[in-house]
């Protein structure tokens, strides 16, 4: 027996894959965390013993913010990129550059001689399709044949995406921010922030934003940060055998994403922390902010949009706001937060149908439907036919004296002599007044489409069409305020403030402000969706109303339901993700736990009496993640608790490289092995895989405290005893399903499949 001493330590040296996860299963929180601090407490020794060993300690406490820079660094390239492609490829649609096919629009046109400041828009060398074709610029045919060129173009670029989606990476659909908060929450989705993942959804964010659906690039970009922390992650071993340390630098990752999305790096970074993160520690937060960054500073280097600028809808607005004006900003508020419920219940009804109908058999058949009917509606309206970053740039852009558009169509005084950028509200003209009938239509068309479009099989995001119903809601109410103002300004509400002959309404902050309302309604946000408006815009005196119509759309979406747009998907699709609201149901644990009343006993190990044959025959007939490890049948006395995943590493482990274990021989958990006789085989000693110290609850302790302690821990499972005597298990699963109970709804209907 002594001599085979050695033999039976073999496991105290580890072996590779045990204390990993498999697919769709939650990662143990306090494991990972005791065991980076076991290897920054190696490193901190080792280091004292040699210069080698020490320049090897700096360089993984350095790792962390080289990953940081990488992220920054391929995150801010990749949305250069797509930001140009979408610009090149939405214009695509209508027309091609003849000097160089690759340049957009307004590119080609910077670079001819023979633009005029009027008609800056229209240049020899930019031609529309039908005048290529037919070399005439007007008539009916020449608007069919451009029609149906535009239907043509974007039902091609959305049936590339959705075929590239589907053949090729099924995880690169949808904003990917519902499944990013389930991953940082601690589930594991493999694939899902794969490197396949990575180039497809790239590439099929570009063709998706091109063919003139109602969908964004904001959200799909924080994805595509994310896979790009994944792929770094797995070139240092610190983060690629953690997942816990994995998970602090995706959520740098997602603050990176927000930053090139919106030009807005302290947004991002708040972003990640107030919506995506579950476990944000302070060093997360200086990493975030390092990353995000990197990534901004990327993006400004390769000027997608030639303002030299971070975003396209910087603007500058030469008026203050006054105190009267908060009344139609909270109006504003409002209807972000009607918006907003009707934009969740409406969707989510949708996407349950397509999840329990035949419709979800013909993702492809939907997706071209949908674009063919956006594309039909949306081509004879100039406002619904320009990309929706173009549209919402205008609704925000201030009228000065030197614009073109409809929306600045206003009478102008010829006695007046005022410096160019303080023009005094003005009568508005028949273009103010078509703008506004075309942008009432643009608003219902929007409303409508939108709700089909988010959840397609390709990427999708929610923020552009979200503040683009905002926007344009806002500029319609800032239009109607402004001409109230001038039409009488001797009424009570206008007579301190606006003077006649003076600038006192901007209807772009309305917009700004409608957007900001739309956005909150939908997602939730608060405090990141100011910042990100403001760092959007650059109106920075303009956060009073930001804050008045972000927190009034809150509660009025509130009041309707608690959950936001990603919450109400998360649920949709059964992710077991514990939000943070408050649990007020009084139950206890023992009204929870595994097993119950009428159920088989709980399936355990003995310390030292159970055989390999037992251990594998209950791994065979169980589909338990662990089993707990107790003294004898007889006591029930807790000893720790052993993940199904090691076990079976180790046996496997043990049966390859250690003679004499066969099926018959004891697995022991103690310290010293168990007295057996001679003639029996070799014992197996699996110590080293059980964890002595599971978290443990008794039977009387409220369920409202197990909900806080698994939320706060990251719990995979919590045993029930009763004084040392285990009586049964609680999982994370068991946790959603008494929540779900308690709350009226189907326990089974919440659960992954």
């Amino acid at each position: 027996m002594n001599g085979a001493g050695n033999l039976m330590d073999f496991l105290d040296e580890p072996f590779p894959d045990v204390g990993t996860y498999e697919d769709f299963h939650t990662i143990d929180w306090l494991r990972e965390k005791s065991r980076d601090t076991d290897r920054h407490r190696k490193i901190t020794s080792k280091s004292k013993e040699s210069m080698w060993e020490l320049i090897k300690g700096l360089l993984d406490a350095w790792s962390g913010w080289l990953v940081m820079l990488l992220i920054g660094l391929l995150s801010g390239t990749l949305a250069g990129v797509i930001d140009l492609a979408v610009d090149w490829m939405t214009d695509l649609k209508e027309g091609v550059c003849l000097s160089a096919f690759w340049y957009s629009h307004e590119q080609c046109c910077w670079t001819s001689n023979e633009t005029t400041f009027a008609d800056r828009d229209k240049c020899p060398q930019w031609q529309k399709w039908a005048e290529l074709m037919t070399g005439y610029t007007e008539g009916a045919g020449v608007y069919v044949l451009n029609y149906f060129l535009y239907v043509l173009w974007a039902l091609f670029f959305s049936f590339l995406a959705v075929s590239l989606v589907r053949v090729f990476a099924p995880y690169a659909c949808g904003s990917g921010i519902p499944e990013i908060k389930t991953i940082l929450s601690g589930f594991i989705i493999r694939g899902y922030l794969g490197k396949w993942t990575l180039l497809i959804k790239t590439v099929t964010l570009v063709l998706a934003v091109s063919s003139g659906l109602s969908l964004g690039k904001e959200g799909p970009l924080v994805h595509v940060a994310c896979c790009c922390g994944n792929l770094f992650c797995s070139l240092f071993s610190k983060y690629s055998k953690n997942e816990g340390k994995r998970r602090e630098v995706l959520s740098a990752a997602a603050a990176a994403g927000v930053s090139v999305a919106f030009g807005a790096p302290i947004g991002g970074v708040l972003f990640s922390l107030e919506e995506v993160s579950y476990y944000f520690p302070l060093k997360t937060l200086w990493r975030s902010f390092f990353a995000a960054l990197v990534a901004a500073f990327t993006l400004r280097s390769i000027n997608p949009f030639g303002n030299n600028r971070l975003v396209l809808f910087y603007v500058e607005y030469h008026t203050p706001w006054y105190m009267a004006e908060l009344v139609p900003f909270i109006l504003l508020g409002v209807f972000g937060g009607l918006w907003g419920t009707l934009f969740i219940r409406g969707n989510i009804a949708w996407c349950r149908r397509r999840k329990t109908t035949s419709l979800g058999k013909y993702p492809v058949l939907e997706v071209i439907a949908v674009t063919g009917i956006t594309a039909i509606l949306a081509f004879p309206n100039p406002y619904t036919r320009r990309s929706t970053s173009e549209l919402i740039s205008e609704l925000f852009n201030d009228c000065g004296a030197l614009e073109s558009s409809q929306l600045c169509d206003y009478i102008n005084n010829p006695n007046m002599t005022r410096p160019v950028d303080d023009i005094p509200d003005r009568p508005a003209g028949p273009g103010v007044y078509s703008a506004l009938w075309q942008l009432t239509l643009a608003l219902i068309f929007k409303i409508v489409i939108t709700i089909f479009t988010f959840g397609m099989k390709i990427p999708s995001g929610l923020f552009i069409p979200s503040m683009a119903v905002g926007a344009i809601a806002g500029r319609i109410v800032g239009i109607a305020v402004e001409q109230m103002a001038y039409h009488h300004h001797d009424w009570i509400i206008f007579k301190n403030w606006c003077r006649p002959g003076a600038d006192c309404v901007t209807p772009g902050l309305y917009a700004m402000v409608g957007a900001a309302a739309c956005l909150g309604g939908v997602t939730r946000m608060t405090v990141s969706l100011v910042v990100i408006m403001f760092e959007l815009t650059g109106g920075l005196e303009y956060i009073v109303p930001l804050m008045a119509a972000a927190v009034t759309s809150k509660w009025v979406a509130d009041a309707f339901g608690k959950e936001g747009i990603y919450e109400a998907h998360i649920q949709l699709n059964g992710y077991p993700y514990l939000d943070q609201d408050e649990f007020t149901h009084r139950t206890l644990a023992t009204d929870v736990m595994r097993p119950r009343r009428n159920e088989p006993p709980l399936s355990v190990l003995t310390q030292d009496s159970t055989t390999v044959e037992d251990v594998e025959t209950l791994i065979k007939e169980t589909d338990y993640n662990g089993f707990p490890v107790v003294v004898s049948r007889e006591s029930e006395r807790l000893i720790g608790f052993v993940q199904r995943r090691d076990l079976i590493l180790a046996i496997k482990n043990a049966r390859q490289k250690q003679d004499g274990v066969v099926s018959n021989s004891v697995v022991y958990f103690t310290e010293d092995a168990p007295q057996i006789p001679a003639s029996n085989p070799q014992p197996l000693k699996l110590r080293r895989i059980l964890n002595l110290s599971p978290f443990t609850v008794t039977d009387h302790t409220p369920m409202e405290t197990v909900v806080d302690i698994f939320r706060k821990l990251g719990l995979r499972q919590c045993l029930v005893t009763r004084s040392g005597r285990l009586l049964g298990i609680i999982t994370k699963k068991d946790v959603l399903r008494h929540m779900a109970q308690m709350m009226n709804q189907d326990p089974e209907s919440i659960m992954f499949n």
